[in-house]
């Protein structure tokens, strides 16, 4: 009885083997010259690929492919160093696996039959050699780079520093500038010439602190303290952004970092200290309710100020500590004064 059974199960599976290869009315067998048309057409989409995906990081212009400042560039050599002496390992890869597959289809006579081969002193040097090589040299460049390019580490300059002092809220940025008493939303202006340096913290969730062409990237976190050094090789305006999600307007979190020359900076500043509003305790409760920046703009701007774009004066020197220090007495902060939070939105929202 159970060779009976096993013998129908082998039959019906010949039968599904047979109809598989045997093509279907109306649909002619698959050839070779298909196959190769086939292969031609995806090779050519591959440029296109590859233009779609370098232009999505690349945006108008403004990404860590077309560096304008110290940081970015050294960055930017440091990727095209590494993808280069990666594809010392990809390369024979990408090029073997189609030589091997055409060299041992199936229709191939001519292909050499060794199964017993096992070994071949050629292949395993530069197979182990090689990929140590690459593992030294990549040890030894990451190591020396991620000094170099600390985000903490000074820029070396002739002229001193900007200190910008940065704080996340939900959704925007805001940038305090201490020696100045000016505060801003929406825009970070410095001189084209001279070092940035940046403190950061977070008085809501953890963000992202970015600006893609300058370069660099840092975590800002609420009580803890983070420092970024860049610099503009030319004027122009600079996209910054979060990259770390932080709620519903987290799409909306971009500003402007634009770089002038003194002339125009020092106007700049002018134009900030006589237009903003004073920063105190209850327009900075307003601020750090969850908006964007043309929210706040609507809410505390006026029309010497430019669209999106919010000022701020009379800042108090120790502003930004006070920020971080309220994280630091030992107990949790309430809800009701967390910005961001739904009780410190609705509690603001009824005022």
């Amino acid at each position: 009885m159970k060779n009976s059974q096993y013998i129908g199960r082998y039959i019906r599976s010949k039968r599904r083997i047979a109809s598989f290869e045997t093509p279907s009315p109306g649909h002619p067998p698959i050839t070779a010259s298909d196959l190769r048309m086939t292969a031609s057409r995806l090779l050519r989409l591959v440029p296109l690929a590859a233009a779609l995906l370098l232009s999505g990081c690349a945006g108008s212009g403004q990404s860590f492919l077309t560096p304008d400042g110290p940081v970015s560039l050294s960055q930017y050599y440091h990727l095209w160093f590494v993808a280069l002496v990666t594809l010392i390992v990809v390369l024979p890869v990408v090029i073997g696996v189609p030589l091997l597959a055409w060299r041992y289809r199936y229709g191939n006579k001519k292909a050499r039959y060794a199964p017993n081969w096992d070994f071949s002193a050629a292949l395993e040097w530069p197979m182990w050699l090689v990929p140590c090589a690459i593992v030294v040299v990549l040890s030894t460049y990451l190591w020396t780079d991620s000094h170099k390019l600390d985000p903490y580490r000074p820029i070396a300059s002739t002229r001193p520093p900007l200190i910008v002092q940065v704080v996340g809220l939900d959704w925007k940025f805001l940038f305090i500038y201490p020696q100045y008493h000016v505060a801003t939303v929406g825009e970070m202006a410095f001189p084209q010439d001279r070092p940035v340096s940046m403190t950061l913290t977070s008085d809501t969730v953890m963000q992202s602190f970015m600006i893609p062409a300058l370069g660099g990237q840092i975590y800002t976190m609420p009580g803890m303290v983070t420092r970024l050094n860049l610099k503009a090789d030319r004027t122009g305006s600079f996209e910054g952004m979060n990259t770390q999600y932080n709620g519903n307007g987290f799409h909306g979190q971009h500003f402007e970092a634009v770089a002038m020359t003194t002339r125009h900076f020092d106007s700049w500043l002018r134009s900030v200290q006589e237009n903003g509003i004073a920063l105190n305790r209850i327009s900075y409760r307003i601020l750090g309710k969850s908006s964007t920046e043309d929210q706040v703009h609507a809410t505390l701007g006026n029309e010497a100020m430019p669209a999106g774009v919010t000022y701020f004066n009379n800042i108090a020197p120790d502003f930004f500590k006070r920020i971080v220090m309220r994280y630091h007495s030992g107990k949790p902060v309430p809800s009701s004064d967390q910005p961001g939070a739904v009780a410190y939105n609705r509690q603001v929202a009824s005022k």
